[in-house]
């Protein structure tokens, strides 16, 4: 085949593309759109396997509706609670999930577990049906949610796990792990990595245990006593997440992290930082002297909303300041964003 004929025929392919979207009405995002169509087209000569492709079918489907479900509590603050499905409501951590959702609740934020039963019920327990999220999984022994969401529109059943986990994250704006078993370890050591390489947003990641437990405390220990003493992780990767047995701290933890931090995001090659107040010069000042570790290129300083973030940002009346970011010390990062909130 002449690339000349290739060229027609792609072009031809768009043009058809381009006619089904304009047929399906427009909406959102219609170059990204088109691209996906382009690529699904493309599973009928690239991939044989109808097993592979199914897994593809399957998590498209699962998250366009789950991104559907959560688009209209957008503006509002997530956290996540994780934690055993085996825990008893007699336990004295599926207390404290309930109090923690509760108390997480008044402080005017929407909690997500996955949907289960012991500390994930508890959780929907304590921040009642209306402020709560279910993000199921299919097993063969767990078949249903618990009875607190099972019935309300805010539930998504998965397939996958990847998919699961996806949203979990993309969703939400703090974690709470309470004791639990290799999901609840899986489920922390995703967010800790994805937060250690800069594949997720800085959020503010507790560990809570019961009053007095060692739960966490013993985790810790083995981090520290194995991967921060080989070498395996570095010291300030430690700040990625903090250790209580007490709720009201947990609660506390999490709702000063946004106390003057608001989001980031990267524009080419600056970190933007948006806050609720700006910092002044003496501050900016201390803080490139602080943190000189980490900048790489421009220095910190007070910014205008870029172009880019014109195009789809919500928040262009926040202050803001920018520099240049290394990319790689994510535990210094979130050092910084505690000294963002202390000022």
């Amino acid at each position: 085949m002449k690339k000349n004929d290739k060229g027609l025929r792609d072009s031809e392919m768009q043009r058809r593309i381009d006619d089904l979207i304009a047929a399906k009405g427009g909406g959102h995002n219609k170059e990204a759109v088109a691209d996906i169509i382009g690529s699904a087209l493309k599973l009928l000569t690239d991939v044989k396997d109808s097993g592979d492709v199914r897994v593809i079918q399957t998590a498209m489907r699962e998250l366009r509706y789950a991104f559907k479900l959560f688009a209209p509590y957008a503006g509002a603050r997530k956290v996540t609670i994780f934690g055993s499905a085996r825990t008893d409501p007699s336990k004295r951590e599926y207390q404290q999930a309930a109090e923690f959702g509760q108390k997480i609740v008044k402080a005017g934020w929407m909690v997500i577990t996955g949907a289960g039963p012991g500390i994930m019920q508890a959780g929907h327990e304590g921040a009642g049906v209306e402020n709560s999220f279910g993000v199921n999984i299919r097993l063969p022994w767990e078949q249903s949610a618990n009875p607190v969401i099972a019935q309300d529109k805010k539930l998504v059943t998965f397939k996958y796990f990847f998919t699961r986990k996806l949203i979990f994250i993309r969703h939400s704006d703090a974690i709470a792990l309470f004791p639990g078993g290799f999901g609840t370890m899986d489920e922390g050591y995703e967010a800790m990595t994805l937060m250690q390489t800069g594949k997720s947003q800085l959020m503010p990641l507790v560990l809570v245990d019961k009053p007095g437990g060692t739960y966490w405390k013993t985790w810790d220990k083995n981090i520290r006593e194995h991967l921060l003493r080989d070498q395996l992780i570095s010291a300030d990767d430690l700040n990625l997440y903090q250790i209580t047995d007490s709720v009201d701290e947990a609660v506390k933890i999490i709702t000063r992290f946004y106390r003057n931090f608001h989001s980031s995001r990267f524009v080419r090659d600056q970190l933007i930082i948006r806050l609720k107040h700006a910092p002044s010069a003496t501050a900016i000042e201390a803080m490139n002297d602080d943190y000189a570790d980490i900048i790489t290129g421009e220095s910190m300083h007070v910014t205008p909303p870029t172009d880019e973030e014109k195009e789809d940002d919500d928040n262009l009346k926040l202050p803001r300041i920018a520099f240049g970011f290394n990319r790689r010390d994510y535990g210094r990062l979130r050092q910084l964003v505690d000294v963002l909130n202390s000022l």
